[in-house]
């Protein structure tokens, strides 16, 4: 906590206070004056190497707490580090990736991944509970989402990352975990409250728990369902509703959503032909990215879509009066058209894990290289596509294509499962 002299101890540890214009190349900057979703710095606590770092510091903040433990010793006062070896990374000036600390970047995304892994295993809890007729756990199902509000608000890319983790073996439980980030996604992309972004988190959770009421031969058909068959999956939804209206503690939100989230604007989705009027907001975002995540999740009877054909089927849909037109422009701008997590070929033939959007400079998002032009597995590093200058460098590092991982035999699950991801190198 902050005490009268300006001085902040952390774990015994003492950061001290300094105007911004008194900051010297070799200085660690443990935290700013500001939330650091304030500023265009991803993560608090990196070195100061070199002049450019300290403008970027001057033009966002009036003062920053520096740990004089963390001082590099190394980098002489007011000198640069050299250029990086054009063979191996690119050259271009990035003010923002040098602010990046390492340990956090790696702690948050190791959060989301447990965070993920642990709260796919609650949702698929709550599934078995559902289908052997067993009460829900409300209270924990509530703190699940609740968490995953929470690292949205200090984390949302590292959180999106995880949507990519999709095992076909349990795509129930995962695509249930999805639609409840992408909600969480689209709710803070139209500015909704914390509280609400918790009730619309758990009507994503929950809104396909009457899937577990469905026999088990027509939910993991290897191919296309007949007519009777259609039909009686298509009861999952009032299946859900029922089941969920016998459930303590549960907002009336999630039962209607349950109940409509197949329902569409212009009277033909099921299971009563609701029209526009009809169907709640809740239940007309969750039809939005249960349609996303289901278009681009690879099923037991097809290959998912690419992020672009998605969302021109989307916008296609919306422009058609099938969904809300509104809701889905905002969800398509959240995701961008490089999404986080999604994987891109670049000119160059390197191949890059997206990890970051840039809202002003959409097309050159922030990636991590993993495999070289040689189609080889490199040690990661990140650029920002946005920050690089115009030179011939530069063109080579321009995206040519999204690329799904088993076209490029990249295993997501086994990068994140090995901390590949986090072994990242940061220049």
């Amino acid at each position: 906590m902050l005490t009268n002299n300006h001085h902040h101890v952390i774990d015994t540890i003492e950061l001290k206070k300094i105007d911004v214009q008194d900051l010297q190349i070799g200085m660690f900057v443990s935290e700013l004056d500001r939330p650091w979703l304030e500023t265009n710095f991803w993560f608090q606590g990196f070195l100061l190497k070199n002049q450019q770092d300290i403008q970027a510091v001057q033009d966002q903040c009036h003062y920053v707490y520096i740990d004089v433990r963390k001082q590099s010793t190394l980098i002489p006062q007011y000198s640069s580090p050299p250029a990086p070896t054009p063979e191996k990374k690119p050259a271009f000036y990035n003010p923002v990736q040098p602010n990046r600390s390492d340990a956090f970047l790696k702690q948050q995304i190791n959060h989301a991944e447990i965070l993920h892994r642990n709260t796919s295993t609650v949702v698929k809890s709550f599934m078995e509970e559902a289908k052997f007729g067993r009460t829900i756990n409300t209270v924990l199902a509530k703190k699940s989402v609740a968490t995953c509000v929470d690292t949205l608000f200090e984390a949302p890319n590292t959180l999106l990352l995880m949507t990519q983790l999709k095992a076909l073996d349990s795509y129930t439980a995962q695509h249930s975990m999805n639609v409840c980030i992408y909600a969480l996604a689209l709710g803070r992309q139209l500015n909704l409250s914390r509280t609400e972004l918790n009730n619309l988190g758990l009507c994503g959770m929950m809104h396909d728990m009457g899937k577990m009421r469905i026999p088990y031969e027509i939910l993991t058909k290897p191919h296309h369902l007949s007519r009777d068959e259609r039909l009686i999956m298509e009861t999952h939804t009032t299946e859900g509703s029922r089941l969920l209206m016998n459930t303590t503690a549960l907002y009336k939100e999630v039962v209607e959503v349950a109940y409509m989230h197949h329902e569409r604007l212009d009277g033909i989705g099921y299971p009563r032909q609701l029209k526009a009027t009809q169907i709640t907001p809740y239940a007309q975002m969750v039809a939005i990215v249960d349609i996303y995540d289901a278009m681009t999740s690879n099923r037991v009877y097809r290959k998912g879509m690419s992020h672009l054909d998605a969302i021109k089927i989307l916008n296609d849909s919306a422009q058609a009066g099938h969904l809300n037109q509104y809701y889905t422009l905002k969800f398509i701008e959240c995701l961008g058209v490089y999404p986080v997590g999604c994987l891109v070929q670049l000119r160059s033939g390197e191949i890059g894990l997206v990890l970051e959007s840039n809202r002003n400079a959409k097309l050159k998002p922030k990636i991590m290289i993993l495999k070289d032009a040689n189609d080889r597995l490199c040690n990661e590093y990140i650029i920002d596509l946005a920050m690089m200058s115009e030179n011939n460098a530069a063109q080579h590092y321009e995206i040519q294509k999204i690329i799904q991982p088993d076209e490029c035999g990249i295993d997501l699950f086994k990068y994140y499962a090995s901390g590949s991801i986090t072994g990242f190198e940061l220049f």
